[in-house]
């Protein structure tokens, strides 16, 4: 089933104008905006275009597979929603619309515990797609114990924590226009996050046969120490920009990564990722999957779930024609010899400068 918006959505950057155009500027600003000077934000797009594609000609793509893996399920694209909360800023079915909109198309649903609905309903709206659920700690080993078998009884492919959310960080546009955001009134429980160390992920580990993911691994020493604790997946990612500032683009951390785990656990990446051409780099590099936020939200703020589905529609299509360009009949062919590193980018690293034909410098826009 496709979105119906075939001819209303011809190209990507035409949601992120659609997008700033139905939402007010606490929801635009929350959706772009990063920590303090958002220099992590940059570098994560930075590190993506400082990476450029070697193509490989005569090679047969005249079919070309651009599905993936994850979690025993297959998937249309090796794409993830991931967790973003106050996701009923951008559309009044929140996590339901966007579950729906991951099950139609194909690809698994990351459902932040920081929403307007519990783990259950966003579960029972697409009951057939592969869905995992992300937690932010506030509470004790017993706490997370509870919420771990909600979703397990309900069906949940995985489970997911956050662990790069010790300290809540400074969103500069926020506070600079007083703006609080409601999904987060009730502050309680954070010195749990705070406190969650590694003693908490053996319990996890001894407690659960669910997979466990720990998303907001930012070096090869924490790698390395999440396959000792037997984590299933590691999470290569730094918020969006939206913790620490000036850390370093998930794309300069993912090859240290790869490098610790060895093999001996699943990577997975998210930062910056808004073009087919960027899912190509991550999975020649090795990664299970790559998460995308801030690009799903341009397509449910701008048209609810079938502006999700079209959203992906159009990032398959770009997909599909950089595997046939660089020689690649499947992701499964690629490796790292398909990659040049070092390339000089083409444009200031901005949220974005992946998109130099959306017009940004309109008046109303704003945002880069």
């Amino acid at each position: 089933m496709s979105s119906g918006l075939e001819t209303e959505f011809l190209t990507l950057h035409e949601f992120v104008k659609a997008a700033r155009m139905k939402l007010n500027a606490n929801a635009w600003d929350y959706l772009v905006g990063a920590t303090e000077s958002e220099t992590t934000m940059r570098r994560n797009r930075l590190a993506l275009d400082s990476i450029a594609l070697r193509p490989r000609v005569c090679r047969d793509v005249s079919k070309i597979d651009a599905g993936g893996k994850l979690l025993g399920k297959k998937l249309r694209l090796p794409v993830m929603l991931c967790p973003i909360g106050g996701l009923e800023s951008f559309d009044a079915g929140a996590g339901v619309t966007v579950a729906k909109a991951a099950e139609q198309f194909g690809v698994p649903m990351i459902v932040s515990s920081v929403t307007t609905l519990q783990l259950e309903p966003v579960r029972e709206a697409a009951p057939e797609g592969c869905m995992v659920f992300q937690l932010y700690v506030r509470g004790n080993d017993a706490w997370i114990d509870e919420r771990v078998r909600r979703a397990i009884d309900v069906g949940y492919d995985a489970f997911c924590i956050t662990v790069d959310t010790a300290v809540y960080s400074r969103r500069e546009r926020d506070i600079a226009k007083r703006f609080a955001k409601p999904w987060r009134a009730n502050l309680s429980g954070l010195n749990d996050q705070a406190a969650f160390n590694w003693k908490n992920v053996a319990h996890f580990k001894k407690t659960h046969k669910i997979p466990l993911i720990l998303k907001g691994i930012s070096t090869a020493e924490d790698a390395k120490i999440a396959v000792e604790h037997g984590v299933d997946y590691v999470f290569v990612s730094n918020h969006g920009g939206r913790q620490l500032d000036h850390g370093r683009g998930s794309m300069d951390v993912l090859p240290e990564v790869l490098d610790a785990v060895g093999g001996k656990a699943k990577v997975l990446v998210d930062g910056g990722f808004c073009r087919g051409t960027d899912i190509v780099k991550a999975m020649a590099m090795g990664v299970e999957a790559v998460g995308i936020g801030r690009l799903f939200c341009y397509g449910l703020a701008a048209a609810g779930q079938a502006g999700v589905v079209r959203l992906l529609e159009i990032l398959e299509d770009e997909v599909r024609s950089a595997l046939g360009l660089i020689g690649a009949k499947d992701f499964k062919t690629l490796d790292r010899s398909y990659l040049h590193f070092g390339a000089p980018p083409a444009a200031d690293p901005l949220v974005h400068s992946a998109y130099p034909l959306l017009g940004l410098e309109d008046p109303g826009y704003g945002g880069r």
